[in-house]
């Protein structure tokens, strides 16, 4: 019996090399054509076994084949942006560019440019409830990766789940008193009033579970100074249950895009510097396309 393709083949081409018999006479007992014949004999006396491999029947080429051009544009602007097939695909359709994002995502995988998981991503299907702007903002604190002169700074984020407009200030510590600035400012600013905030349950933001002044008793809590400052400014607050970020996710996810995009990319030197490009980046990402709203951003969902 043959070991492979290459000894099979030689074997029904034998007799002819050996002028036993012809191609045409042995076309008509063997399984294949007299034309499969030849094309094995050519490359026989060509290339000799190696010519008798089979061989990949890809076409070589592709009609509908994307431009190259448009490839590299497409790397070109993944790697600068980082951002995701379908937002590449509204870039460029601003651009005149037509091309389908799981196209997009083929070619970027194909360039080693897509990131490695772990694990397989599990996908759930959520009901998402129709929010009007302001109706939850999300608030949550990170702290800025580097030191600067040895101190360090925290960001804090308030971030509209309905419209993803965020807010975005540097302030020196992680106290309730900069928290209550912080949202004194942020119902200044923000274009849409606002009616309930939700954050977690660390002690700058409640007394529920940490701090000194401890509430222990849930029937007769003690109001932390950031419950009396909402009740002051008519707005609801709401806590996260203990131990699930995930419910606090669309201010964690603004993170993750504020420490890939920014802290890893952007240098600074001190306060100051520091607070200034972060309030262009707020502002750029203001700007920029979500996929959670269907290819808008969120100034643009504010306008409609």
């Amino acid at each position: 019996m043959p070991k492979n393709t290459q000894e099979e083949r030689y074997r029904w081409l034998k007799p002819i090399l050996d002028e036993d018999m012809t191609i045409k006479a042995l076309a008509k007992v063997c399984p294949f054509s007299e034309r499969t014949l030849k094309y094995w004999l050519a490359n026989y006396r060509k290339c000799g076994m190696i010519g008798l491999s089979a061989k990949s029947t890809r076409p070589r080429s592709n009609p509908k084949e994307t431009p190259i051009r448009i490839k590299e544009r497409i790397i070109e602007l993944r790697k600068e942006s980082k951002i995701g097939a379908l937002k590449l695909k509204w870039y460029l359709a601003e651009e005149g560019i037509t091309v389908h994002h799981r196209t997009i995502g083929k070619i970027i995988k194909r360039e080693g440019l897509t990131r490695k998981y772990r694990a397989r991503k599990i996908k759930y299907q959520y009901l998402r409830a129709l929010l009007q702007p302001g109706e939850i903002v999300e608030i949550d604190i990170k702290y800025v990766p580097r030191k600067l002169k040895n101190r360090r700074y925290y960001q804090y984020t308030a971030i509209d789940s309905a419209t993803r407009w965020r807010y975005l200030k540097v302030l020196d510590d992680c106290s309730s008193y900069s928290a209550m600035i912080f949202l004194k400012e942020l119902v200044k600013i923000s274009p849409f009033h606002i009616k309930a905030v939700k954050t977690d349950n660390d002690s700058c933001f409640t007394n529920r579970y940490t701090g000194y002044l401890r509430s222990s008793d849930p029937l007769n809590p003690r109001l932390h100074s950031f419950d009396l400052l909402c009740r002051a400014l008519g707005i609801e607050h709401y806590l996260i249950d203990p131990g699930k970020p995930q419910q606090n996710g669309k201010v964690e996810r603004s993170h993750r895009t504020d420490q890939e995009c920014f802290y890893d990319r952007i240098s600074f030197r001190n306060q100051e510097e520091l607070q200034y490009k972060l309030r262009l980046w707020n502002m750029y990402y203001n700007d920029l396309k979500h996929c959670s709203l269907n290819g808008l951003s969120p100034n643009q969902t504010l306008r409609l």
